[in-house]
Formats: C-alpha cells, structure tokens, sequence
C-alpha cells in the first residue's frame, strides 16, 4: 500500500478559547429521554455524547446542570439515548432550545412516548435507534456534568443498522454544527 503524504499549507486563525469546543465538531446528535419521581418524561437535545467502554458496555453524555434533564437523571439514575433523523430536525431542535420545566416537550413536538424494556424514561417513537441506560457514574466538569450510562438494551429499525454500523444511504442521521446549523453525513464510505 501506498502512503500519499498530504500537505496542508494555509494560514491559520486564533480561535477564541471559550469557543474552540467548536473544532470538534460537527457532532453526531442524539435525543436524550430521562423521567423524575414525578413521571412527568423530558426530551433534551445533545451533542455531547460518545461511546466509552465496549466491556462492560458503557456511553457518556455531557449535560448542563442548568438543564431539567439533568435534575430529572440524578433523580431516576436512568437515561435513553434516541438517534434522531433529519425528518424530525424541528423537534430536534425545539427539545434543545425549550425547557421542560415550563413545557411538554413531547405534546409541543408531537413526538411520540413508547414504553422501554428496561427504564421508566419513555423511547421515541420516531427515533431510529435506542439506547437503555443507567447511570453508572457522574463527574463534575467544568461547567458541565458527564453522565456515564450502562447500556441495557439497544435496539433499531429494521434495516437502518446492522452490526458493522447505520445504512447511511438509507438513514439521514443528523450532526450538529453550531447554532441551530445541523448537517447530514456523505453516504459514501471510504477504506483506508
């Protein structure tokens, strides 16, 4: 195999410090479902979410204090990761731009609660993949707080995913880029 060295030969801008979380993005966008002792369910969007541990099966995600979600995960110890797609972009971005502790997310979206298997945070209906999880751990960080989920269940359309991955050609799985900017990924795949 051939290395075909690449040289990129530009200048290059100061990126103000408070903003250069920007540089990692786009970011893939996930719908968090969470539930309190009230039973009143929430939606929050994120960003901020990644795959930690294969064995035991573990994700992260990255939450404000500020936000309702993260009082309501604290309170139940439980979360469900929601993989949205472009058809809902709306919805999307009004459950990271409202709060719930002045709205139903779900009746303002007309996104649709489903029952888990294993949590009592609702699944989205129109999400194409869902992640059960409970907290396995919390740190402070930073004006942010990372919850580490143990995944329970998982499970996706059919036909959306299989074991090597989401069928991009098929599914339209959208990725955060700033703002209220989201984008779509290439379908084309590339091996190295």
């Amino acid at each position: 195999m051939q290395i075909r060295k690449v040289v990129y030969v530009s200048a290059k801008t100061q990126v103000n410090i408070v903003s250069a979380f920007r540089l990692l993005h786009p970011m893939h966008t996930v719908l968090i479902s969470c539930v309190g002792k009230t039973n009143k369910p929430n939606i929050t969007t994120v960003a901020w979410a990644m795959p930690t541990s294969i064995k035991p099966p573990l994700l992260a995600i990255s939450l404000a204090p500020t936000r309702h979600s993260h009082s309501l995960i604290e309170e139940s110890g439980e979360f469900i990761v929601n993989i949205p797609t472009l058809e809902i972009l709306q919805a999307v971005y009004a459950c990271g731009s409202l709060t719930g502790r002045s709205f139903d997310k779900f009746k303002k979206t007309s996104l649709t609660q489903m029952p888990a298997k294993q949590v009592k945070a609702p699944v989205i209906r129109e999400c194409i993949a869902h992640l059960e999880c409970e907290v396995d751990s919390q740190t402070t960080t930073g004006d942010h707080t990372i919850f580490v989920g143990k995944i329970l269940e998982a499970y996706a359309d059919m036909g959306a995913f299989t074991e090597s991955g989401y069928d991009l050609k098929k599914t339209r799985i959208i990725y955060h880029t700033g703002g209220n900017n989201f984008a779509l990924m290439d379908p084309k795949l590339y091996k190295s």
